[in-house]
Order: structure tokens, then sequence, then C-alpha cells
């Protein structure tokens, strides 16, 4: 487990207990709506398609590819200072919504647009576990 005092700790919800869930148990939960079958990031109770109210809950493959990315210099406060450099990302997931996370397990600087990726959890506590990105071995993409 990682140390996080005086970090940001996210706080569960009734509409993301499901995503909670789905991390505390390292898989990455999308939802997809039933009606038209569109698939969506983050967690609504309703389509962002369709409105449909039909929405469910879907296993992601975890695979992904880095959007846009910066790397973070300097701490936003001083509990994240042993943290610096980190890279945060917009990750395209496989299924096609897009979510904002860390690549993490490689030099930032290697960090590239269009790296393939792949999810990692990082468990916080014992309710929360964060999905985070690593980049792909290169035999696993072509």
């Amino acid at each position: 487990m990682t140390a996080h005092s005086g970090k940001f700790m996210p706080r569960p919800r009734p509409e993301t207990a499901a995503w909670w869930e789905g991390c505390r148990g390292h898989k990455l939960m999308i939802q997809r709506c039933s009606q038209c079958g569109a698939f969506q990031f983050y967690p609504r109770i309703l389509c962002s398609s369709c409105m449909s109210d039909q929405v469910e809950w879907v296993q992601s493959s975890g695979r992904g590819e880095v959007s846009t990315f910066t790397i973070c210099r300097l701490p936003v406060a001083e509990a994240y200072a042993a943290d610096v450099p980190y890279v945060v990302a917009l990750i395209q997931l496989e299924e096609g919504p897009t979510m904002m996370s860390n690549v993490v397990e490689c030099d930032p600087e290697s960090v590239k647009t269009g790296m393939p990726v792949e999810v990692v959890f990082e468990t916080w506590s014992e309710e929360i576990s964060m999905p985070q990105f690593r980049p792909l071995p290169k035999t696993s993409h072509p």
C-alpha cells in the first residue's frame, strides 16, 4: 500500500460505487449503454449518447493509448513533493472513452503521444485502488 498522508483521497458515491468496487478488485470497469451500445467514462446514470437509463457496467480490456500528456515537475502541495516528476495523461481506452490518469513504471521523458499502455492498480487504502497506466511491452503490441 502506498502512503497517502495529506493527499487527496477520492470519496466513492452511489453512482461510482461499481467503479470503485472494480478498482478494488483490480478490474477497470466502464459503462456501456444497453440501448445504443456506446461506452462511456466517467460514470453517469444516463447514456451520454442516447440519454437512455439502461447503462450497465462492463470490464474494459484495460488497454489504450496516450492521447496527450504533461510532465508535472512541481508538486501541487507538499504531500506530493516526493512524487515529482510524474506524468498526467489522457488515455483513450480501446473501447473509446478517454480517462485521465498517470503513466507509471517508466521514465517520464519516454512517454509519447500514441504510446500503447495497459492498466495497473495502486492500492491506496482498503477501499481505494487507483488505476494507472504503464507502457505495454514491445512484444504486446504491433
